[in-house]
């Protein structure tokens, strides 16, 4: 039987994710509700597969895969997303989660994908796929592209109109790193204040609305 973390903020998501694996004979041994809390459970629980979803209040589901995979370089994570567009899975991937599953999928592909990810096997969801596939061929670069992993984790953070303080509280990183951050993301991006960075990220789908 494969054992699962559930991570999810949404209390009716993970019954319905946990109804769904039981159905199948996949038991859910652990259901969290942050990214945090997966991090401090995670050697305890040692589940096969950690579901997690990637927007979470806190350091969120990015972060908490790249935390999760320091702490435990053979873990397998199945990323669960209502994200659009495709800097989120390039991101995920790279962070060394295995799985990438949009919510948008049907019901039976949450099955699919456990299984895989269980199996040491890489999963990512035809739409999204397709999608990755489609921006490749097309050259469709988000400008989101030009910030390394913990500016891009950042600036995520700074869209969603967090202040420094708290980006810095989330991603355990002191205020004036954050606030080298914050400086090197404007200049990148062209930005020159928050709701800017906002805009950025709405017009490239990188935020849930």
């Amino acid at each position: 039987m494969i054992r699962v973390m559930l991570v999810d903020d949404h209390a009716l998501v993970r019954m319905g994710f946990r109804m769904l694996l039981a159905n199948a004979g996949v038991e859910v041994v652990a259901e969290l509700d942050s990214g945090e809390q997966a991090c401090a459970e995670y050697a305890r629980v040692r589940p096969d597969v950690v579901v997690m979803d990637l927007s979470m209040p806190g350091m969120g589901g990015l972060e908490a895969v790249r935390r999760l995979v320091a702490q435990d370089a053979k873990v397998r994570i199945l990323v669960l997303s209502a994200h659009e567009d495709t800097a989120h899975p390039r991101r995920v991937l790279r962070a060394g989660a295995l799985g990438y599953l949009a919510k948008r999928s049907a019901p039976d592909a949450l099955l699919a994908a456990v299984t895989a990810v269980a199996a040491h096997e890489a999963y990512i969801d035809t739409l999204t796929a397709r999608a990755l596939a489609m921006a490749q061929v097309r050259g469709d670069t988000s400008p989101a592209e030009a910030l390394s992993e913990r500016e891009f984790s950042v600036f995520i953070q700074l869209a969603r109109g967090r202040s420094v303080a708290h980006i810095a509280a989330n991603l355990n990183l002191s205020p004036s790193t954050v606030g080298t951050h914050l400086f090197n993301i404007k200049r990148k991006l062209g930005a020159s204040n928050q709701s800017e960075l906002t805009l950025i990220a709405l017009q490239w789908g990188l935020l849930q609305v």
